[in-house]
């Protein structure tokens, strides 16, 4: 049988696709708002809610899809994610009220929430530890890809179809994702039969010691898991740092309406200027990180050290909003600036699952973190409708200072970044 060499590479390219479309189809609600708000006749209160509705669906699917991939494994995971996903978006098409908006969003939501427990869980498997936080850097570059791509796409179809036929459009692209996922992802590494022997040994030889001596052994509960320290630090810096990303995902386009008098047209083509950065930033961490640990620094010290610099530039970039944003056009790229230093470093952050807790384990705490950091969300999102009728001022000023305490969290929970379960004999 023929063999394919990198095919680690073209699992995380598959993966990093799907994030692509994820963000397309989650941007589009609010990318069309304008137009949507305008002929159904809502207003930026009942965007909040429907937002919100998504969250919570959201935050419920990262919990309980982490659980689902660590049982079915990522292969059928992902078709159960992307499946519920895509067809929820295909039907916005059809929404015509807060209550049917409000139930695709839920949907929306449980399905797209699998998509970061299963990418990290996947990189466990398919990666060596070394290699782990550029493999997240590309899976969280989709991410920022998808919010370059979908200003611009959106607008776009819109302006030709109108926004019903737009979400029948973007929903469809996950349901084509599913074919090569399906071809290309048949097993796991020791199983593959595409693998060269050499893949197999780099990944095999790369993976904790743990999953090493016993790749069969079942997960622990999330109790288990939750009685290391080391994994409060996950929790409480995905608290404090996901607002940050989910802010600008959520509400630029309508900031961009509100300050600077945007139509849907005008938003679409200044909307995706941060994402370059962040895509950058993606890229970037992880190619930092590799690059010390290459150089013989550990896991610990070149995961925290990314989370720093990270941490620093976000934090300086969300000063620069307060005191110098007086145009869109600086405004969009000091927020490139921002999110390129929360992928710089939320790439790590979402890879320390990984470095604690064997494969089994992964999914869970991934995706609790995943929960934890979107309640911190739903919070934010509450807050802004009713801050922003006077000033976005102190809504910047709020996740600035979020940013030192997601840092500090990683530094005073997480000792030590390093495998934390007990081998078995």
């Amino acid at each position: 049988m023929k063999k394919v060499k990198g095919l680690r590479w073209w699992i995380i390219s598959l993966i990093s696709l799907a994030t692509i479309i994820n963000y397309i189809d989650r941007s589009t609600l609010g990318l069309m708002w304008p137009s949507i708000s305008k002929d159904l006749g809502m207003d930026k209160s009942d965007y909040a809610l429907i937002l919100n509705v998504f969250m919570v669906a959201y935050a419920v699917g990262q919990l309980v899809s982490g659980k689902l991939f660590d049982k079915v494994g990522t292969r059928i995971g992902y078709v159960i994610a992307i499946g519920v996903w895509g067809v929820s978006s295909f039907m916005h098409s059809f929404a015509r009220s807060i209550v049917s908006f409000s139930l695709f969003r839920v949907t929306l939501g449980l399905g797209e929430a699998g998509n970061w427990p299963g990418a990290v869980k996947s990189n466990a498997e398919w990666f060596p530890i070394k290699e782990r936080a550029v493999a997240q850097g590309m899976f969280n570059a989709g991410a920022s890809i998808g919010s370059v791509i979908a200003p611009p796409l959106i607008a776009t179809l819109w302006a030709a179809f109108g926004w019903q036929t737009t979400f029948m459009i973007v929903g469809s692209f996950g349901i084509i994702w599913l074919i090569p996922w399906l071809i290309i992802n048949k097993k796991l590494p020791a199983q593959h039969p595409w693998i060269t022997v050499e893949e197999k040994e780099l990944i095999l030889s790369g993976q904790s010691e743990l999953d090493r001596k016993n790749p069969n052994r079942k997960g622990l509960t999330l109790k288990q898991i939750l009685s290391f320290k080391e994994s409060w630090a996950v929790l409480v810096a995905r608290f404090f740092l996901e607002p940050i990303w989910w802010l600008f995902v959520g509400w630029m386009p309508i900031y961009l309406a509100e300050v600077y008098g945007f139509n849907v047209k005008e938003i679409g083509f200044f909307a995706w200027v941060p994402y370059v950065g962040a895509a950058v930033g993606s890229i970037s961490g992880g190619y930092f990180v590799g690059s010390l640990m290459n150089k013989g620094a550990d896991v610990n010290r070149a995961r925290k050290t990314a989370i720093v610099i990270g941490g620093i530039i976000m934090f300086l970039g969300l000063v620069a909003t307060i005191l110098y944003a007086n145009t869109a056009l600086i405004f969009v790229l000091i927020v490139a600036f921002v999110l390129f230093g929360f992928q710089f470093a939320i790439s790590n952050v979402q890879t320390i699952p990984s470095d604690l807790f064997s494969g089994k384990s992964v999914g869970t705490l991934a995706g609790l973190g995943g929960s934890v950091g979107v309640f911190s969300v739903i919070i934010m999102n509450f807050l802004v409708p009713i801050i922003s009728k006077y000033s976005y001022i102190p809504i910047f000023v709020m996740i600035a200072v979020f940013v030192p305490l997601g840092v500090l969290a990683v530094f005073t929970l997480a000792k030590n970044i390093r495998p934390v379960e007990i081998l078995e004999k």
